[in-house]
Parts: C-alpha cells; sequence; structure tokens
C-alpha cells in the first residue's frame, strides 16, 4: 500500500459508479480478520486479508446453530473545509459507527458471542475502509462504500453455548441504494409472522432475514417491491419493513409530525434514528408510539428507511385480506424525502455534522 497518506486515493478508474449493484460483491483489496478465545478472554490484533474467503469447521456453531450477528454501514466521499481556511479539502467518512457498535454489541450478547469493543470495532471500520478507499464512489456519485462487519461462533464443534473461537470480519464493497429512490408498492405479509413477542426481533441476526425471502420472492411475483410486516401477536400494529424501518409523515394542525411506530420486536434503524433527530432540529413533532395499520389513510408520506435501502418512498400498500390499501405521496419533492437529503448533506459534507456523526478515516 506504500506510505501512509492523510488524504484518500482517488476513485478507482474504470468503474460504471452509475450501475452499481447492492447485491453484487466486487472484488477489492481485502477484508479486515480477528478473533476472540474464549480460554484467554482476547482478541488478536486485526489484520487485512485478501480475498473474501474465511477457513472454518463446517461443524462450527456460526453454520450450525446461528450463532451470527451482522451490521452495514456506509463510507462516503465528503468536503471538509480546513482550519481557519475557505479552502475544502476531500474526506472520506463512516456515519454513525458508534451506533453500529452497540447495536452490534446487543445482537452478539443475545446469540452469546463476545461483544466486539468499541475502540475495536472502530479500528476495524477504519483499517478496511482505508484499505479500500479507491472503491468509495466519487463525490459527485450517488453510491457508497457499503460496510459489512460479521462476527460468528467458529470452533470446530457443537457446543451448546458460547464457543472456544469467535471471528469478527469487516467486509466492504460499493454499491447503490438497494430498492433505488422510485416510489414502491407494498404488501402486508399475512403469511409468516418476521418477529415474536420477547424474541429476536430487535436483533440483527442472519435468522430474522432468510425466513423473509420466500415470502418476499412471492410478493414480488404479484408485482409488490417490498413486504411490511405487522406485530404477531394482534397483527394489528406496523413494526417495519422486510429490509427497512417504517417512517411516516402527516400534517397535524399546521404542525409536520414524523410518525415513528414504537416496537420491542423491530430493529432500531440508524437512519430512522438519524431522520427523528434532524425532524426535532426542524421543529416538527415526532409521535413514537404503537401505529395500528388502520391508521395509515392519516399518512400523506410512508419511507422505508435502511443503510442499504437509504430512503425509499413508498408509494401504497396493500393488504389482500382485508382488502385495504393506503396511497401515499410518492415524488422526489415530499418531506420525508427532504429530511433524507438534509442527512446526506451531512454525510457528503455539504451541511454541518452538528451532532458528530461522521467518523473521519485515516491511515490511507
Amino acid at each position: 500500500m506504500g506510505s501512509l497518506s492523510p488524504y484518500p486515493p482517488a476513485p478507482k478508474a474504470g468503474l460504471d459508479w452509475a450501475k452499481l449493484d447492492m447485491t453484487k460483491h466486487l472484488p477489492v483489496n481485502g477484508h479486515v480478520e480477528l478473533r476472540f478465545h474464549q480460554s484467554t478472554q482476547s482478541w488478536t490484533s486485526p489484520s487485512l486479508v485478501t480475498g473474501n474467503q474465511i477457513s472454518i469447521s463446517g461443524l462450527c456453531p456460526g453454520l450450525n446453530y446461528g450463532q451470527q450477528c451482522y451490521e452495514g454501514l456506509k463510507a462516503m466521499r465528503r468536503r471538509r473545509h480546513r482550519q481557519g481556511s475557505q479552502e475544502a479539502e476531500e474526506t472520506i467518512a463512516v456515519f454513525r459507527p458508534t451506533f453500529h457498535a452497540a447495536r452490534m454489541a446487543r445482537s452478539a450478547d443475545a446469540v452469546c458471542l463476545p461483544p466486539v469493543p468499541e475502540h475495536l470495532f472502530l479500528e476495524c471500520i477504519r483499517l478496511a475502509v482505508a484499505a479500500n478507499a479507491e472503491y468509495v464512489p466519487p463525490l459527485d456519485a450517488e453510491g457508497f462504500l457499503y460496510i459489512r462487519p460479521v462476527l460468528f461462533g467458529a470452533s470446530d464443534g457443537l457446543p451448546l453455548g458460547p464457543c472456544e473461537e469467535t471471528i469478527f470480519a469487516v467486509y466492504c464493497h460499493p454499491a447503490r441504494a438497494y430498492h433505488g429512490m422510485q416510489g414502491i408498492k407494498g404488501l402486508v405479509c399475512e403469511e409468516f409472522d418476521r418477529a415474536a413477542p420477547r424474541g429476536m426481533g430487535r436483533f440483527k441476526v442472519g435468522g430474522n432475514y432468510a425466513p423473509v425471502w420466500r415470502h418476499a420472492g412471492k410478493a414480488q411475483k404479484m408485482g409488490y417491491h417490498i413486504t411490511l410486516h405487522l406485530d404477531s401477536e394482534t397483527h394489528s400494529l406496523v413494526e417495519e419493513f422486510a429490509t427497512s424501518g417504517f417512517l411516516g409523515h402527516k400534517i397535524v394542525d399546521g404542525q409536520d409530525v414524523l410518525v415513528v411506530p414504537e416496537s420491542e420486536n423491530a430493529i432500531e434503524s440508524v437512519t430512522g434514528s438519524s431522520l427523528q433527530v434532524l425532524a426535532k432540529n426542524k421543529g416538527w413533532k415526532v409521535d413514537k408510539a404503537p401505529l395500528p395499520f388502520s391508521s395509515l389513510g392519516e399518512l400523506d408520506e410512508v419511507i422505508a428507511v435502511g443503510t442499504a435501502a437509504a430512503a425509499v418512498p413508498i408509494a401504497s400498500i396493500d393488504r389482500l385480506s382485508s382488502g385495504e390499501k393506503y396511497v401515499f405521496q410518492a415524488t422526489g419533492d415530499g418531506k420525508l424525502l427532504d429530511l433524507a437529503r438534509s442527512m446526506r448533506a451531512i454525510q457528503k459534507g455539504q451541511a454541518p455534522d452538528n451532532d458528530d456523526w461522521c467518523f473521519e478515516v485515516t491511515g490511507f
């Protein structure tokens, strides 16, 4: 990699940044790996490894029992003004990594894995992004470098609890928003309950995602783009979309209101959390409470929010069993999308980062 520089390298030549695919991993310069050993209660030093492969036993609990969890972050190029100068310089920053570190620690604890300490999590993210900085899209591109940390039990054997060896790895590749930015059609998933009360729904583990795929695939064949999940106890309250959080907008007595479904069974969204802060800063009321599906007619806008999904306008939501259909404004000039643009301006260095959300990468 040569000597370290305070400035990131230019974007890699020859890539079509407008045609990045979230679901396809482009070969990059490598990933970061380290291990935790139960017997010594210690982590190894992070190292950069070429390629995507990790050699593990087919009898490890990560494969056999789903003892794993993961996260998804993004890094972008941004402009930063030099201290005491009007000149701007280009940097790369990761958005809200401490939020992701804390969420991963909660998920790890839920499946008997050792939480990665925040300082180590941040160092692994920094190392992975710095090593692959040329794959961060240009300043004027719509994409981002998607970062995927994964933690799993890797010991040879089938322990029913904490295992001797745990692997933490951080991968990344350039990508664009998962669903695009056009208004999409949603369908209530009525054949499957995504999460149970007092269950695993709030944690970012693979078992919350793969079982939804067949239902999402069926919905796509029917002309829908995303499924919406209601609470499994009453099937009357909105929880979240299959791949994203749910946010709505309405106006009450002339005031903008951000509607946030409150549920212990949904994953806390970093994008949703950020937009709540920005909404309050704009003088909006934030209404975070259980959201009856029957009240969706009060909303004029709905968006699906997530790191990979960004903020996607929802054009309509159908519930086939009851014949209910709710239609929302899904044009590019919606107030929720304007909030999302404010967040992106912070990410790109076009607006002040007053909450210290952007973690600047160093050591290129």
